[in-house]
């Protein structure tokens, strides 16, 4: 099997920024804004009346530098699926209206293709990975490219928006609106995606936030001794580690378990965008590559635990 490889990372955030005060006053959180600072967030994003998870996915696209004519598969994950529909609920010809099942059925993804051109690309929707849905697009696309010689480039896009007056928080963790692109090829670009795990627990889809956060920790390590376990590597072989964009307490307790040295912990933006849903390892990884301490050769392992309950992990190596 030839190589694949990872690139053109792009993301796009909800256009309002508030800090972590200012949604406590809105009544977006569950716990007192104090409590979400000392935890490391700071402020998050989120979309105004009229932007929605398209127009957060058209933006991360459209920056991404990706030549749309040359996509020959798109993945769009959502980890909401309401997202997974972008008919208008306020047009007079929606569902409530004419009972028609067709006003449910107005994809994103369908519309994207159009928009930019995409006339060679065929589309996968994914909708049932939680805030791990982006690394489920990467398996899915790299099993593809390995599976189907005539494929070469496969666009994987995650948007996603709360509904208004919804609380932008979940976990103990303060949550943004927003979308993150990148393109899974055989070109030697980026990074090589060495191999992708994942780990689901379905019986945990009604958890707590309490039963959540227990079960984090236990996972998490599971997923990433089994993802490491697969590819013959130990955490000693890995340089970087990219995590989700989680409570810092949370991060501290996990690093300890997983013997991870502080240099190791890439994800520098938690504090301004918080957890961006499934955008978030994109977002460091692209971070990663900015921050000009990366070096050609250098491990990654990035993971990401959603509700379902759902843990997944990327190990990559930079080109």
């Amino acid at each position: 099997m030839s190589d694949v490889f990872l690139s053109h990372f792009s993301s796009a955030l909800g256009s309002k920024v508030q800090t972590v005060e200012q949604a406590e006053k809105a009544g977006q959180l569950f716990s007192p804004a104090a409590a979400l600072r000392d935890a490391g967030f700071e402020s998050h994003h989120v979309c105004p009346d009229d932007e929605n998870s398209y127009h957060l996915a058209a933006r991360a696209i459209a920056d991404s530098g990706i030549d749309p004519q040359a996509i020959d598969a798109m993945i769009y994950s959502t980890c909401l699926p309401l997202n997974g529909n972008i008919g208008d609920v306020g047009n007079t010809e929606n569902f409530a209206d004419s009972r028609d099942v067709k006003h449910l059925m107005r994809f994103p993804a369908s519309k994207l293709q159009a928009e930019f051109g995409m006339d060679n690309a065929f589309i996968i929707g994914l909708n049932q990975q939680a805030c791990t849905g982006m690394l489920g697009a990467l398996r899915i696309a790299r099993n593809m490219l390995y599976s189907e010689d005539d494929l070469k480039q496969i666009l994987c896009i995650t948007a996603d928006r709360f509904p208004q007056n919804a609380i932008y928080e979940q976990a103990y963790n303060l949550i943004s609106d927003g979308a993150a692109a990148c393109l899974v090829s055989r070109e030697a670009q980026g990074f090589r995606l060495l191999d992708i795990h994942h780990i689901s627990n379905g019986a945990m889809v009604n958890a707590s936030d309490d039963e959540t956060v227990g079960s984090y920790f236990n996972y998490t390590c599971r997923l990433i001794d089994e993802a490491l376990e697969r590819a013959a590597y130990t955490m000693q072989d890995i340089r970087w580690v990219v995590p989700q964009n989680t409570n810092r307490k949370a991060w501290n307790i996990l690093s300890g378990l997983l013997n991870l040295q502080s240099s190791q912990a890439f994800f520098p933006v938690m504090g301004q965008t918080g957890h961006v849903i499934s955008a978030d390892n994109i977002i460091n990884l692209e971070q990663l590559q900015q921050s000009e301490q990366l070096s050609s050769g250098d491990r990654v392992l990035t993971f990401m635990a959603g509700f379902g309950s759902n843990w997944q992990c990327a190990i990559l190596e930079a080109i």
